[in-house]
């Protein structure tokens, strides 16, 4: 699966292959689709949950929000009976700054991990992200608490202690990639590729695994379970189709990344969107973004409803 990727070292045989390079998908595909005032209703964890929950997305639950450094002390107050959540920063990127906590008790709160670690601790983690540390640019930011989402049992096998989630790369409102990321002991329960995470690519049609690659290399099965992650079967699939063609609709981008979890009790949420997705996701398919990109600018249809693209999708025949 691997050889159209790693067999090609010119910049020209990597696009005609198909695949989409960091400087194309910035000048031809970002830069062109994806005007820079919408980028704070997805670059705004805040904003883009309210924006979703407007017209009928599931999103975790927000549980409360902090903006100023004096609030920070009133951390346990905005918790109250909640003995499990996660603390955010409203403006990070690749989970940077994201801290989950599966319990709070006495003082003591238990971190994913199996860490335990103070009010002090957690109190400088908001202070940390009050001030930009994990913050798209450095800026100043707002840390959000919400709702610890509960996986589904089908990735339990798949994910080391963190919560999994499904990527959908979205192309004028059309999901055209997938991949579901799995967090590994290496990763820290974190569910990005570059700190460790495993990555399996999805067939667009039926959610099922393609290939799966761990450090840009393939895998076969997850290194913390020894599970074969040729197995993996998204269920609810036609809803995390869904889910990506309408935040299309909400955000007005023309290419994004959807980030979606399959929460056991409440199915798919999304869990934020990013105006800039990462590229890994090819070397995950197998296939370049470029195909993709070309095939829908070439035989898609314009003009129909979010319901109408996933449709479209489920039922595209592509050429052999």
């Amino acid at each position: 699966m691997f050889g159209w990727f790693k067999n090609f070292s010119a910049p020209s045989a990597l696009r005609a292959a198909g695949v989409l390079g960091m400087n194309a998908r910035n000048f031809h595909v970002i830069a062109k689709y994806n005007s820079r005032k919408l980028y704070p209703l997805v670059d705004d964890k805040v904003l883009t949950k309210t924006l979703a929950n407007n017209i009928g997305i599931s999103t975790p639950k927000l549980i409360g929000k902090i903006e100023f450094q004096y609030e920070v002390k009133n951390i346990l107050d905005i918790i109250g009976d909640n003995k499990e959540f996660v603390i955010k920063p409203a403006q990070g990127s690749g989970g940077k700054g994201v801290l989950v906590i599966t319990n709070y008790q006495d003082g003591i709160f238990t971190t994913a991990s199996g860490r335990k670690i103070t009010y002090k601790e957690v109190y400088q983690h908001i202070s940390n992200i009050l001030s930009g540390l994990y913050s798209l640019g450095g800026k100043y930011d707002k840390a959000i608490v919400e709702e610890l989402v509960h996986f589904s049992d089908v990735f339990k096998d798949y994910s080391y202690q963190g919560v999994p989630d499904v990527r959908l790369i979205v192309y004028k409102g059309y999901p055209i990639m997938a991949m579901t990321r799995l967090p590994t002991k290496a990763s820290g329960g974190r569910a990005n590729l570059h700190q460790g995470a495993v990555g399996v690519g999805l067939d667009i049609q039926t959610g099922r695994a393609l290939h799966g690659v761990l450090n840009n290399m393939p895998i076969t099965h997850q290194p913390d379970t020894g599970a074969d992650l040729l197995q993996i079967q998204v269920p609810f699939w036609k809803e995390h189709l869904f889910i990506g063609a309408l935040a299309y609709d909400m955000t007005g981008l023309g290419y994004l990344g959807a980030d979606i979890v399959l929460d056991a009790r409440k199915g798919p949420m999304m869990l934020e969107l990013n105006a800039r997705p990462g590229l890994a996701i090819q070397i995950a398919n197998g296939v370049g973004l470029r195909s993709r990109i070309k095939e829908v600018d070439k035989y898609y249809p314009s003009g129909l409803s979010a319901e109408e693209r996933v449709e479209f999708v489920l039922n595209y025949k592509r050429a052999k």
